[in-house]
């Protein structure tokens, strides 16, 4: 520690020393030096003119100068290593961001390009003959069940409109030469629709449960503009239905240790959403249940999936036509699911398309404040356009 010191008697009058430290000793109490620091100056509000003329005074001034910066230089180095551990400090973090990128890099090509590549995995052989859809009558619903389809899989469809659900089992059949299946069931209606479905489904092996159906807001509103009808449906339908549909399935999966339930997310649930309060709160739900579920039953033998889409070209999920300028960010139901059904057995939790996977590494890297900066613009857009149509 510098020891300041009293007037000396071997220096000029009004010059006060002390003594620094020297840092290449390392013992500061047997080797020192002394540094003049001029009276006058350390005292500006003495107005006074520095004893012995102008040329002692430049000589102190001089003086004053050197003092100081040889004070913040020894001050410095003794600061070296804090400094040199802030820096590790600093190469570390940086080490661990880029492994981060770089790993989620070869994840995106590893989900949405190199099963593209190779031969497409058997479904049937890996989880089961029969796969049940919800929600399958449109949208990802019913482009998810095609690509089951596609792929060998029979098909139980779940909704609640008899006659679109056979025109959509019979052109699933024709087409892809498949059973079908189709079970009527409103899911907005209480639980009784369960013991239905329960029974309907307990003669088949199910190897792939897709949660799909859900309801969304009319279009982006506060909360306090949302009717009662719709919050109750978005806990009915959005919630208690995934949890009851893989309640019923789930036992004959343990039973024969193999299977797959995916559950439909949204990009929403990835941070708190303005104008879809209740509607993003429902799919955060759904990803971790799917997500706890998946560490529960990985080690009997069943696959649980997260599928969080962000924005498809679908009536329901995008009221605004100008999304569908950007089909490269929204694509169609149809190329959606069958990016989707590619990364079944691969990845554990994802966006289900390649361009929404960029997105989503975005939001999880931005700021909470910037998601929901970004998400009331987008969403006032939506019901601006939504509300000029409705006129």
């Amino acid at each position: 520690m510098p020891a300041w010191g009293s007037q000396s008697g071997g220096h000029q009058a009004g010059l006060w020393t002390f003594t620094d430290l020297d840092l290449n000793s390392h013992r500061p109490l047997l080797s020192c030096r002394v540094l003049a620091v001029p009276l006058y100056l350390a005292c500006p509000e003495k107005k006074t003119a520095a004893p012995g003329g102008p040329e002692l005074a430049d000589e102190a001034a001089m003086a004053a100068v050197d003092s100081f910066y040889l004070l913040y230089r020894e001050i410095a180095r003794s600061c070296n290593c804090y400094m040199e551990a802030l820096a590790l400090v600093g190469a570390w973090y940086t080490a661990r961001k880029s492994i981060t990128v770089v790993c989620d890099f070869y994840s995106l090509i590893r989900l949405h390009f190199i099963p593209r590549l190779v031969s497409r995995a058997d479904l049937i052989k890996q989880y089961g003959r029969w796969a049940v859809v919800s929600g399958a009558t449109d949208g990802i619903g019913r482009a998810y069940a095609e690509e089951l389809a596609s792929r060998g899989l029979n098909i139980v469809l779940i909704s609640r409109n008899q006659e679109k659900l056979q025109m959509v089992a019979k052109d699933i059949a024709d087409t892809y030469k498949v059973e079908t299946d189709v079970i009527v069931a409103d899911f907005s209606s209480g639980r009784e629709i369960y013991d239905v479905i329960r029974e309907a489904l307990q003669d088949r092996d199910i190897g792939i449960l897709v949660n799909n159906v859900g309801v969304f807001y009319p279009y982006p509103q506060y909360f306090t503009q949302v009717s009662e009808d719709t919050l109750w449906d978005i806990i009915n339908v959005n919630i208690a239905a995934a949890s009851l549909m893989v309640h019923i399935v789930l036992p004959g999966m343990v039973e024969r240790k193999k299977g797959a339930i995916v559950t439909i997310s949204s990009g929403s649930c990835c941070k708190p959403t303005p104008q879809l309060a209740a509607f993003s709160a429902s799919k955060a739900y759904l990803d971790h249940f799917s997500r706890a579920l998946q560490y529960e039953y990985a080690s009997k033998g069943i696959f649980v999936q997260s599928l969080i889409p962000f924005y498809v070209a679908t009536n329901v999920a995008t009221p605004g036509s100008f999304l569908h300028k950007c089909p490269w960010l929204v694509p169609s139901p149809k190329v959606y699911a069958h990016h989707a059904v590619s990364t079944l057995g691969i990845s554990k939790r994802t966006t289900g398309y390649w361009s929404h996977s960029i997105q989503f590494l975005f939001a999880q890297y931005m700021p909470e404040w910037l998601w929901v900066w970004g998400a009331n613009i987008l969403n006032r857009s939506l019901r601006k356009e939504a509300l000029s149509c409705k006129a």
